[in-house]
C-alpha cells in the first residue's frame, strides 16, 4: 500500500544566527583578504582571527572527543567518584581534578557541560571550571620559564583557594535556594562498586568502528553549544585587537587598584587561550612590576571571561549561575591581586 498521500515532512533547516553568522564574518573576511579586497584593519583582524582558531582547535576536539568518551559512562560512576557534591571534600574533589586535567580553557568548557550533564552538582562544577583553565601541566612549565618556580606556585595555590572557597560558596548559595540545583543529579546506593560495575560491563567488550562513530557523533552533537561561542568570541576578539589601539592600554597596567581593574576590563573584552594568556601575564607582571595583575589577567580568562559565561548559560539554563562567576570570583582575585602587588 503506498503512503505517497501521506508524505512525511522533512524537518526544516533553522539556521544557527550566532553560529552561522559568526562562521559567515570569518569565511567572508578571510575571502576578501585572500583575493586582495581590504579595507582598514581588515589585515589584523583576519590574521587574529585564524591564530585564535588554530590555538584553540586542539583544545575543543581533544574535549569533543572526551564528551563522547563520557556518554559512555554511566553516570552513577561520576557521584561515586566525585561524591554528591554537597560537602567541602566534593568541593576540594572537584578543585584537585580542574588543576590535575590537562587542558586549555576552551577544551575545558566542553568537559564542563557534560559534567554537568552527567550529574555533578553545579558547586563541583564551577570549582572545577574555575580551577582548571591556565592549571594544565604544559602550562605550568611555560609558566615556570617566563616568571619563576615560585611565582607559578603561588599562582596555583592561590586559584586552587579561589575555587575552593567559591565552590563552598556555591554550596551556600545552592542550600538557601538563591542558585538552582542540577536537575542532572542521580542518587548512588554507598554499596555500590566502581570497579565491580565497569569489570561487568567490559566483559565480552569490543571496540567497533560503529562504536567510535557514535563517540564523534555525540562529541559533535553536545560540543556544539560550545562551538557556536567560540567562533562568536573569535570574531568579538579580533575587531577588538584590530580596531582598539594598543598604546591605549599600554600604560595602565601599574600595581594599583586602578591598573587592577584596568587588568580585569582587558582580560575580560579580549578572548585568549590559556596558552596565549601566560606570555601577556607575564609580560604585565615583569615590566609593570605587578604581580597582582599578572594573576589577576590568568583568572579572568574563566572568571570574566564572556565566552565562559555564555556557555555556561547554555548548558545550566540560568543566567544567574552564569552572571554569579564574576559576582562570586572577582572580589577574591581583587583581594589577592592586592596582596601579591605588596610582595
Amino acid at each position: 500500500m503506498s503512503n505517497d498521500c501521506c508524505p512525511v515532512e522533512k524537518p526544516k533547516f533553522k539556521p544557527d544566527w550566532i553560529m552561522h553568522g559568526s562562521l559567515a564574518v570569518i569565511l567572508v573576511t578571510l575571502t576578501m583578504h585572500a583575493i586582495g579586497i581590504t579595507f582598514p584593519g581588515l589585515g589584523v583582524f583576519v590574521h587574529t582571527q585564524m591564530e585564535l582558531l588554530i590555538d584553540m582547535s586542539w583544545g575543543v576536539a581533544l574535549g569533543l572527543l572526551s564528551v563522547g568518551l563520557m556518554n559512555k559512562v554511566p553516570r552513577e560512576y561520576f557521584t561515586a567518584i566525585m561524591g554528591r557534591g554537597d560537602t567541602a571534600s566534593d568541593i576540594v574533589k572537584a578543585a584537585i581534578a580542574g588543576v590535575v586535567l590537562d587542558m586549555c580553557n576552551h577544551g575545558i568548557l566542553v568537559i564542563t557541560g557534560k559534567l554537568y550533564e552527567r550529574g555533578l552538582s553545579i558547586a563541583q562544577v564551577l570549582t572545577f571550571l574555575i580551577a582548571s583553565p591556565w592549571n594544565s601541566l604544559s602550562l605550568t612549565f611555560i609558566l615556570i620559564a617566563l616568571i619563576g618556580l615560585k611565582w607559578t606556585a603561588v599562582f596555583i595555590l592561590a586559584s586552587m583557594i579561589i575555587a575552593i572557597i567559591s565552590g563552598l560558596i556555591y554550596l551556600a548559595l545552592v542550600k538557601h535556594g538563591i542558585l538552582p540545583p542540577n536537575p542532572n543529579t542521580c542518587d548512588v546506593p554507598e554499596s555500590f562498586d566502581v570497579k565491580a560495575d565497569a569489570k561487568a560491563r567490559l566483559k565480552g567488550w569490543k571496540p567497533s568502528w560503529a562504536w567510535v562513530k557514535e563517540i564523534a557523533r555525540d562529541g559533535w552533537h553536545d560540543g556544539k553549544m560550545i562551538i557556536r561561542w567560540i567562533l562568536f568570541g573569535a570574531v568579538i576578539a579580533a575587531a577588538m585587537r584590530a580596531y582598539i589601539p594598543t598604546e591605549f592600554f599600554a600604560n595602565w597596567f601599574g600595581p594599583t587598584l586602578m591598573g587592577l581593574g584596568v587588568t580585569l576590563i582587558v582580560a575580560t573584552l579580549v578572548e585568549i587561550c590559556s596558552e596565549g594568556s601566560a606570555p601577556i601575564a607575564a609580560e604585565i607582571m615583569n615590566t609593570g612590576a605587578a604581580p597582582g595583575n599578572g594573576f589577576a589577567f590568568l583568572m579572568a580568562g574563566v572568571s570574566t571571561d564572556y565566552t565562559e559565561m555564555l556557555v555556561v548559560r547554555e548548558f545550566s539554563k540560568s543566567w544567574l549561575i552564569a552572571l554569579s562567576i564574576p559576582l562570586v570570583t572577582v572580589p577574591q582575585i581583587i583581594i589577592l591581586g592586592m596582596l601579591f602587588n605588596t610582595m
